[in-house]
């Protein structure tokens, strides 16, 4: 196949995938809304069950799940019967994923969790089939066509369900008050988990590392100063109260100014310099210091009370990805 025609075909499967996304979304908002509550109103853990490509897009949906704030578990359909069915508590709601509803080992368990008293939500394929007909909740997974060549294996479908899961979990999220730190205490060992748990007193430079000026400085005792504590930064206090910022873009602009580095550092102090908060995260600072037209390198830090703690540098937010 040549260059040309591949890359029409795999445009054409992201516009595939992204029409009938947005067709499913159309038809499915409310019952999604049911589905969570349902789940909200049940104190027992979530049960997701599958077969094959869909039992695999089920184990996604309960790390997503878990990892949210739902408790949840994984069981194999076809290991249901051979004693998985132990993991159950009367009233745990049951998920249940299948594209063509009618998944042989699904089908058997129906009656058993319907005498475990497990509400039923089923993602499935085909509003027609037995287990469309025999569940609680039906979250609607129905795709026009998967966008394999053969228009056969498991692609649009597993998807949609996936997306259905996503979606679900996002609802729970919202329901119970999921937050940030809630996130964080449940991933401890990941990256985004310590750039959510650890706060930027963690990592700042205390103020006996950085630079310090006053008016009375010349250029060259600020780049001395700076040069001695290179911290990118010096800072102008007044008893710990922040005043004013030094930055070495500031210092080169003054260096180039004048041919006397006698002259006062005075008029280069940036008098209105942005701060942030030692209690925030991590990942909060380097959104400060990123999301803007102009970069910023480093940050005075300061407690409630407005007093500066220290410095921390975009280096040091970076470096908590290494450890």
């Amino acid at each position: 196949m040549a260059k040309k025609e591949i890359n029409r075909l795999s445009q054409s499967i992201f516009e595939s995938y992204s029409s009938q996304l947005l067709q499913v979304s159309k038809n499915i908002d409310q019952d999604i809304q049911s589905a969570a509550e349902l789940i909200i109103n049940n104190s027992g853990k979530v049960v997701v069950c599958g077969l094959g490509k869909s039992g695999l897009i089920g184990q996604k949906i309960v790390a997503t799940l878990c990892s949210t704030g739902t408790r949840s578990v994984y069981m194999h359909a076809a290991e249901a019967i051979h004693g998985d069915l132990g993991i159950y508590n009367p009233g745990d709601p049951t998920i249940l994923i299948s594209k063509s509803g009618n998944t042989e080992e699904l089908v058997r368990l129906i009656p058993i969790l319907k005498e475990f008293q497990s509400p039923l939500i089923a993602i499935i394929g085909n509003m027609d089939s037995f287990i469309a007909k025999n569940s609680d909740i039906i979250l609607n997974g129905t795709v026009e066509k998967e966008i394999d060549p053969l228009g056969v294996v498991p692609t649009t479908s597993s998807l949609v369900a996936l997306a259905i899961g996503d979606a679900l979990a996002s609802v729970l999220m919202v329901q119970r008050g999921f937050d940030k730190k809630d996130f964080a205490r449940n991933h401890p060992g990941g990256e985004l988990g310590k750039q959510l748990a650890l706060k930027v007193e963690s990592v700042m430079h205390p103020l006996n590392d950085v630079a310090q000026i006053d008016e009375n400085d010349s250029i060259s005792s600020c780049a001395s100063k700076m040069t001695k504590k290179p911290l990118g930064a010096a800072l102008h206090l007044d008893n710990d109260i922040l005043k004013g910022i030094v930055t070495e873009g500031d210092l080169r602009k003054s260096i180039a100014s004048t041919s006397d580095l006698s002259n006062s550092i005075l008029d280069f102090i940036n008098n209105n310099p942005i701060s942030i908060n030692s209690s925030i995260s991590i990942l909060d600072a380097m959104k400060v210091m990123e999301d803007r037209h102009s970069q910023i390198s480093c940050l005075p830090v300061i407690d409630s009370d407005g007093k500066c703690l220290g410095l921390v540098t975009l280096h040091d937010l970076y470096q908590t990805k290494l450890v």
